[in-house]
């Protein structure tokens, strides 16, 4: 059977009744694990600023996201907390959290959260998954402005693409474009479309649910697109590859 009946295949296995059922099951699973990333100031109206999006692993207690997503600075003076949001819309509750590890490289932040643990999400393993894979994300969209509602999009993996393109020429190299330079790596480039406030929002399975990345809409165009006066709206993702070995690094076992 070729690549290309394979793909066929699975797109008309998608659209069965069957398989819409089940993904309609494993979106309604998946959104207990997905929280939102932001600030909490008792002190001010609103107390509470989403800043993007998280999900849960492990125990239950722990909550990966972007590392761009967490809060430069927090006004002790005002009581503000780094926070996750569990839960959607009004009835929300805040969580406070703290952060365990961090990744400029990979963008990835690990945080702990108080209080029970919440239903986790399992990691797929360090293999790529193959150019045309179907994926799905979970996350918060606009959430600032839309509110904590989370939202699934769907679609599939359009090529494993190195995180920084050549410049054409020296004046077209950044700083941060240097750096990664010196330590490239491979990110997924979706034929899908998330959001700003979708940055940490897991990227799973359609079948299994498993995560398989995590999108990222700023950090990594930002880089790869440098040379792009205008950002041309594909959305990456950090391959599940480099989640495992950042909890590797930092010794988090569950």
């Amino acid at each position: 059977m070729s690549r290309y009946t394979s793909i066929l295949l699975a797109i008309v296995f998608l659209f069965t009744p069957y398989a819409q059922a089940a993904f309609v099951d494993l979106v309604a699973k998946i959104k207990p694990s997905v929280v939102g990333i932001g600030i909490h100031t008792p002190t001010s109206r609103p107390q509470n600023i989403l800043r993007g999006t998280g999900f849960v692993i492990g125990n239950g207690q722990y909550v990966v996201t972007n590392e761009h997503v967490l809060p430069s600075l927090l006004d002790e003076s005002l009581l503000q907390e780094m926070a996750v949001f569990v839960g959607s819309g009004k009835n929300a509750k805040v969580r406070k959290a703290d952060i365990v590890a961090t990744s400029s490289l990979y963008d990835l932040a690990i945080l702990k959260i108080s209080g029970p643990a919440l239903p986790a999400m399992s990691l797929a393993s360090a293999d790529f998954y193959a150019d045309g894979s179907y994926i799905a994300f979970t996350g918060f969209p606009i959430g600032a402005i839309l509110g904590l509602y989370p939202v699934t999009h769907r679609g599939m993996i359009a090529s494993i693409t190195p995180t920084v393109i050549p410049a054409v020429s020296a004046e077209q190299i950044s700083l941060k474009m240097l750096k990664r330079m010196r330590n490239p790596y491979l990110v997924y480039q979706l034929d899908a479309t998330a959001y700003p406030g979708n940055s940490g929002s897991a990227m799973y399975d359609m079948e299994t649910g498993k995560v398989v990345g995590i999108i990222n809409k700023v950090f990594v165009q930002t880089t790869k697109e440098a040379v792009i006066s205008n950002p041309s709206g594909i959305t990456y993702a950090i391959p599940v590859k480099y989640l495992h070995q950042v909890l590797k690094e930092n010794n988090i076992n569950f």
